[in-house]
């Protein structure tokens, strides 16, 4: 029997669709169904990721995506099961990744009346009042589907929203009795061609604007550019280099998803948060704090927190510039301009280009300044790699990372996904220059790695990808839900090395506490007592639940051995591996 079902999955087929990351529940009947059947008959189907949790689910989603440009669908269960995307719903939305989301819901029927009523008691319990509005304010599209006469328009649609900029993830539900209903043959055939459909090409600057923009980067003393999130398409950080090259400017990652330029160019300062890095590393914050010129390009946490000159000329790139699901956002641009920046990049580059020789910068002092900034920047970077605590012999950041560079065979083939929250930018310093792709979820919500390891692990293939490596905190491991993320992983062949960086707990919420009350009542605390201490066997965590191999390290001479060997288990043997590092506590 052909359903409203048969026409959902047939639509998501032909839009490109080629996997379900899914966790299914009672009002999923038709979806089993509409699989056994395709299975039957063989016809084209989707690939189905069983996820023992919704949230492992979405991140995988998002991490496809990120590692392809390819949109993955997720599917889960009524309210309960929209409930448990939990954060990953707002790191896709955050992180502008599209996914199509598909909960079904309640039966509105309980007395037989229509295929699919309601026969558990469950359904009075799960039929929610308004049940996107669980999500809808982080959603590009919400929408119920009626009937199968209509489903593959309100597929097309949703999926227009999710692909057109600012991209997100969008939310689709029906009631169980809509996805039962009967469709005849004429219907299930006949399908939407998905290039009808289209997402909003990009926009360009206005030429006045670009104009503006080069004009000021050209003449200005101390200018800056200030970025996150470029990298999201793979065409930008090259471009964004020609126009260093043409005017050097230094440019600065603030919070990025991605890196901004390509490894080792002159232009990079380096990354923030919003705090200075360790010393003797050149402090970007200072670029902001004397900057006459500033231009923001696609970031959406340009200044981190601080001060910038009242005086200075700022201008402001972006597809989303007003931040319009963010509730308070504002730059004191001059000028904002809605555009790609692949595309603002390129006319950029090309009146840079044109400028006279006497209206270009001068050539030599700029390139001094930029050079020195990047050498006295990796002479620290170096330093604090190959630093051994003189009596302890005890691990830190720059070490794990350093051992893991060496470790990697093919940093051209590697995607590193950073999840270390409180380390994020001792992360992404010591990973710059090194070659490999590095991505983040764009969002705050924590638990993204796992999932996300899994979701770029299927979606890469082997030229491409040779090694997935998540470097994360020990309280977004625990947050990834690693029981059901390690379970996905061996059930899939899709490995991936973990790199835990364990200090000892929740070291985030501290230092938030510590940037508010620097000299208060917890200042002088024990972390147990602050409630941010905790301690468990995180490798024992990932082989009870999927084979996986893991070691715990404490000491520096044990280190490189262990992350060779770790490396060698994903690669050589397909298992998953998780590598332990105890740094020093906070």
């Amino acid at each position: 029997m052909l359903t409203t079902t048969s026409v959902f999955l047939k639509t998501l087929i032909d839009a490109g669709i080629t996997h379900a990351f899914c966790n299914w529940g009672s009002d999923h009947p038709a979806m089993l169904e509409e699989l056994a059947r395709l299975a039957s008959t063989g016809e084209p189907s989707l690939k189905v990721i069983t996820c023992p949790h919704e949230s492992v689910a979405l991140s995988a989603a998002q991490g496809y995506y990120q590692a392809t440009r390819r949109i993955a669908a997720v599917l889960v269960h009524v309210d309960v099961g929209t409930q448990s995307l939990a954060g990953a719903v707002h790191n896709c939305a955050r992180g502008r990744a599209p996914v199509l989301i598909y909960a079904g819901a309640a039966p509105f029927t309980d007395d037989g009346e229509i295929h699919g009523s309601r026969n558990e008691f469950i359904f009075w319990l799960q039929d929610a009042i308004d049940q996107p509005a669980i999500v809808r304010q982080y959603m590009r599209h919400t929408v119920q589907i009626h009937s199968g006469k209509n489903v593959s328009r309100v597929v097309h649609r949703a999926l227009q929203f999710a692909q057109s900029e600012p991209q997100g993830p969008v939310y689709l539900w029906a009631r169980r009795e809509i996805m039962e209903e009967e469709m005849d043959e004429q219907t299930y055939a006949k399908s939407i061609v998905a290039h009808r459909w289209p997402s909003i090409q990009a926009c360009p600057l206005p030429a006045a604007a670009a104009t503006t923009i080069v004009e000021a980067l050209a003449s200005a003393t101390c200018p800056v550019i200030i970025t996150s999130n470029i990298g999201r398409n793979p065409a930008s950080p090259s471009l964004l280099a020609e126009l260093c090259d043409l005017l050097l400017v230094p440019v600065v990652a603030s919070c990025p998803t991605a890196p901004v330029l390509p490894p080792d160019h002159i232009a990079f300062a380096g990354v923030t948060y919003g705090r200075p890095p360790p010393s003797p590393q050149p402090n970007p914050l200072e670029l902001f704090n004397k900057a006459d010129v500033i231009l923001i390009l696609d970031s959406d946490v340009p200044f981190a927190g601080s001060r910038v000159p009242e005086q200075a000329r700022i201008f402001h790139i972006d597809v989303d510039p007003l931040k319009e699901g963010v509730g308070t956002f504002h730059a004191g641009a001059e000028i904002i301009c809605r555009a790609d920046s692949a595309l603002a990049l390129e006319q950029l580059v090309s009146h840079a280009s044109q400028l006279p020789s006497e209206a270009l910068p001068q050539s030599d002092a700029r390139r001094a300044t930029l050079e020195n900034w990047r050498t006295r920047r990796m002479q620290a970077l170096l330093a604090a790699e190959h630093l051994e605590a003189p009596s302890t012999n005890i691990l830190s950041v720059p070490t794990v990372i350093r051992a893991l560079k060496a470790a990697i065979p093919q940093p051209g083939h590697t995607l590193i996904l950073n999840e270390g929250v409180s380390n994020y930018p001792l992360v992404w310093d010591h990973l710059s220059g090194f070659g490999a792709r590095v991505i983040t979820s764009g969002g705050s919500s924590l638990g993204w790695g796992l999932g996300a390891s899994i979701g770029a692990r299927l979606a890469a293939k082997p030229d491409d990808v040779e090694l997935v490596v998540l470097v994360v905190g020990d309280g977004s491991f625990l947050f990834g839900i690693p029981a059901a993320a390690f379970w996905i992983a061996q059930n899939y062949d899709a490995p991936f090395l973990t790199v835990v960086l364990n200090n000892g707990g929740w070291r985030s919420p501290k230092l938030s506490m510590l940037g508010v009350h620097p000299s208060g009542h917890g200042s002088s605390a024990q972390n147990a007592a602050l409630g941010v201490a905790f301690a468990t066997d995180y490798s024992g965590i990932a082989a009870a639940a999927g084979n996986a191999w893991g070691k715990r390290v404490s000491l520096q001479a044990e280190l490189d051995e262990a992350m060779a060997e770790a490396v060698k288990v994903v690669l050589s043997e397909r298992r998953c591996a998780v590598i332990d590092c105890k740094l020093e506590g906070f």
